[in-house]
């Protein structure tokens, strides 16, 4: 009997005519072909130097792009972030203003009265109503225009902001 007929073949997983005198030869050709085996398997899975490469550099020009865009992305946004605030935003500090002082602020004590405690308050001013001064500034980092009573909304307030070109005209955008 030759040693090559003793080592287990794929299609049948017995050892075939085991002789005392091949068992470790054998099982050491067995072990053999076992590691032969997880080597050329190991070569055969992963990924290569360049396409590693190739992936990091697709990687870093998407974010170069993004980076270098970013302001066409979100400048072009600025008159939606300003309807948002001045349409849903301050809806919830003026109202809840209204709620603690009976009423809404003056156009005299603006919308600072969200931030800072007004005069004559008898005490039922619960604020800061707002976070902070900044959020009382558009997207252009003009204030937002307030009145109360308003022109437009007679039973409430007009709360607008003057657009990029930061005067009263016909592309300004408010809660009307």
């Amino acid at each position: 009997m030759k040693p090559e007929d003793c080592i287990a073949r794929p299609r049948d997983n017995r050892i075939r005519g085991v002789d005392p005198h091949l068992g470790k030869v054998t099982i050491f050709r067995m072990k053999t072909d076992t590691l032969r085996n997880r080597k050329i398997n190991a070569n055969k899975r992963g990924f290569t130097l360049i396409e590693i490469m190739l992936v990091i550099g697709l990687m870093v020009m998407l974010v170069g792009l993004v980076v270098f865009n970013i302001d066409g992305i979100l400048g072009g946004n600025q008159q939606t972030i300003a309807e948002m605030k001045v349409k849903a935003s301050f809806e919830t500090p003026l109202t809840t203003y209204k709620i603690h002082m009976g009423r809404y602020p003056t156009t005299a004590q603006g919308l600072g009265a969200l931030l800072v405690r007004p005069e004559n308050d008898k005490g039922r001013w619960k604020g800061p109503y707002v976070k902070d001064a900044g959020t009382l500034m558009d997207p252009w980092n003009q204030e937002l225009q307030y009145r109360s009573p308003g022109t437009h909304n007679t039973s409430g307030y007009d709360l607008f902001s003057l657009g990029e070109d930061g005067t009263e005209s016909a592309d300004d955008i408010g809660n009307w």
